[in-house]
C-alpha cells in the first residue's frame, strides 16, 4: 500500500513539474511575443514619425523614397534594401536603393565591361531596370497585391543568380505599396544582417512598413499638388494684378463725351479687353477687344494686342489700317487655334462722327433720339471684317470695312463683348442683343456709368447669377452731352 502511494506521489510530482516548465515556457514564450510585438511596434512607429519628418522637411519625391528605403533597412535589419515606383505605363521600376540590393534580371555582358564601381553598377540598375507586372518575385508582388517571401534564395527559382558573390539572394521579402487598393510600388528588403533567414514576423514588419509608406507617398503627393496650387494661385494673382494694370485707371477728358468702361472677367484673369486712347483734343480712341479661350494663354496675346494697338493707333488715323497693320503683326505668330474679335473707333467730337472697323467682333449699339417721336432708336451698326489671325493678310485686308456714323448730342454708343449678349438664363436662353437694347433704351437719360451698372443689374436678374458668369463681361458706353 505504500508503494502505491509513493508511486502516486512521485507521478504527481512529475505531472506538477512538467506543468510549471510548461507554464513557465508558455509565459516566456508569450513575454518574448510581447516584447516582439512591441519592437515591431516602437520600429512601425519610429518609421511613422521618419516619415512625417519627411513629410514636414519637404522632401521631393525621389528624397521621400530613398528616406522609405533607408528606414527600411534600419528597421528590418537588411543589408539591402529598393523600392520600385508604377509608372504611368504599368511597369515597374527602381527608383530608390540602398546596399548592394541584386537586380531583378540577369546583367548583359557589355554593361559589366562599363562597371568600375559596385555603386555605380546599382546606379546603373536603379535607372535601366524596369519590370513587367507579374514578372520575378517583385512583378509577382505587384500583380498579387500580398507580401512575398523568399526564405531560401539559392533554391528558389524565380531569383536571379549573379556572378558577384556579393549579389546573392540569400533571403527576400517584396511587399506592395497600396494606398487604398491602388498600387503605387513595391517596397523589397534583401539579406539580414545576422545572416539568418527572414521569418514571417519580419514579413508582418514590412507589411506594416509598406502601409505606412503607401500613406507618406499619398500624403506627399497630395502636399505637393497644394504647394503647387497655391504656387498657382499666387502666380495667377500676380497675372491677374498685372492685367487690371493694363486697363485704363483714368478716362481721357474729352469736351462733351460722357464715358464709362466695366470689365469682368469669369476667370480671375479674362480674354476680354478694352483700351481708351488721347488721340488729340477733339478725338478719342476706342478699343474693345476678346481672344478666343480664357486663363493665361488668352491674356497674354491680349496684352501684346494692347501693345499692338497702341502702337499703329499713333501712326495711322483709319482704324481699318491700325487693325490690319495688327493682323498683319499678329497672325503669323498666333496659334492657329486662336484669334481675336476686335472693333476700333475713333470719335471725333469735332466732326461729329465716329470712325471704326470691327474684326468679327459683336455688332456695336448706336442710340439717337428721334425727334418727331421724341424717343431713342437704336441701331446695330455693321461693317465687314474677319477676326485678327483667322485668315491671310490679303483676305483680311479685303473684307474688312471702315463706316462712319453721326454722332450728335443725345446719341449714345454702346460696345460689349459677346459675355454680355450670349449670359443665359437657367432655361439656356440668352440675353441677346434686343434685350440689350431695350435696357439701354430705358436708361437713356442715365449717365454712361449709371447706365452700364443698369445694364450688369439687368443681366444679373435674366440670368440669376449666384456665382461668376460662363465668359468675361465688357462693356463701353459713350454719351454724347
Amino acid at each position: 500500500m505504500l508503494d502505491v502511494v509513493l508511486i502516486a506521489v512521485v507521478v504527481a510530482g512529475v505531472v506538477l513539474a512538467f506543468l510549471y516548465f510548461s507554464m513557465r515556457n508558455e509565459l516566456v514564450r508569450l513575454d518574448e511575443e510581447r516584447q516582439r510585438v512591441l519592437q515591431e511596434k516602437q520600429m512601425v512607429l519610429d518609421f511613422m514619425h521618419d516619415m512625417v519628418e519627411a513629410l514636414g522637411e519637404g522632401l521631393s519625391r525621389e528624397e521621400l523614397y530613398q528616406r522609405i528605403v533607408h528606414a527600411a533597412i534600419l528597421s528590418s535589419g537588411a543589408l539591402s534594401a529598393c523600392l520600385f515606383e508604377l509608372t504611368s505605363d504599368g511597369r515597374l521600376r527602381g527608383v530608390a536603393v540602398e546596399g548592394l540590393f541584386p537586380p531583378q534580371r540577369p546583367v548583359p555582358e557589355s554593361s559589366k565591361m562599363k562597371l568600375t564601381t559596385r555603386a555605380k553598377f546599382i546606379e546603373q540598375v536603379l535607372r535601366s531596370e524596369t519590370l513587367d507586372m507579374g514578372e520575378g518575385i517583385i512583378g509577382a508582388a505587384a500583380e498579387s497585391g500580398d507580401v512575398i517571401l523568399v526564405e531560401d534564395g539559392t533554391s528558389d527559382e524565380r531569383v536571379i543568380r549573379h556572378d558577384d558573390p556579393s549579389l546573392l539572394v540569400k533571403s527576400l521579402i517584396a511587399a506592395p505599396i497600396l494606398f487604398r487598393g491602388q498600387l503605387i510600388g513595391v517596397l523589397a528588403v534583401a539579406n539580414p544582417s545576422d545572416g539568418l533567414a527572414f521569418n514571417e514576423n519580419d514579413v508582418s514588419l514590412i507589411r506594416s512598413l509598406a502601409e505606412q509608406a503607401g500613406l507618406a507617398i499619398h500624403n506627399s503627393h497630395l502636399l505637393s499638388l497644394q504647394l503647387e496650387k497655391r504656387k498657382f494661385d499666387v502666380d495667377l494673382s500676380l497675372a491677374s494684378n498685372i492685367q487690371q494694370m493694363l486697363l485704363p485707371l483714368e478716362f481721357p477728358r474729352v469736351p462733351s463725351l460722357d464715358i464709362d468702361a466695366y470689365y469682368m472677367p469669369a476667370q480671375k484673369i479674362g480674354g476680354d479687353l478694352y483700351d481708351l486712347l488721347s488721340l488729340s483734343n477733339d478725338r478719342l480712341g476706342v478699343v474693345i477687344a476678346d481672344v478666343s479661350g480664357k486663363g493665361i494663354p488668352a491674356s497674354l496675346l491680349m496684352t501684346i494686342c494692347r501693345t499692338n494697338i497702341r502702337h499703329f493707333s499713333s501712326m495711322h488715323d483709319s482704324p481699318a489700317k491700325v487693325l490690319s497693320e495688327l493682323n498683319r503683326s499678329m497672325a503669323p505668330e498666333m496659334r492657329a487655334d486662336m484669334f481675336i474679335t476686335i472693333i476700333y473707333a475713333v470719335v471725333d467730337v469735332k466732326k461729329g462722327v465716329i470712325t471704326f472697323a470691327r474684326c468679327g467682333h459683336e455688332l456695336p449699339l448706336l442710340f439717337h433720339r428721334d425727334s418727331q417721336a421724341g424717343i431713342y432708336v437704336a441701331d446695330m451698326v455693321e461693317s465687314g471684317g474677319m477676326a485678327v489671325g483667322m485668315v491671310s493678310n490679303e483676305l483680311f485686308d479685303r473684307v474688312i470695312e471702315e463706316k462712319d456714323v453721326p454722332f450728335e448730342s443725345g446719341d449714345m454708343f454702346v460696345m460689349y463683348t459677346d459675355g454680355v449678349t450670349e449670359a443665359c438664363n437657367e432655361d439656356g436662353i440668352e440675353f441677346s442683343g434686343g434685350r440689350l437694347a431695350d435696357v439701354v433704351k430705358t436708361l437713356c437719360d442715365r449717365s454712361a456709368r449709371e447706365l452700364n451698372r443698369g445694364i450688369i443689374e439687368s443681366i444679373d436678374r435674366f440670368a440669376a447669377r449666384t456665382s461668376n458668369y460662363a465668359d468675361d463681361i465688357t462693356l463701353v458706353t459713350i454719351k454724347r452731352t
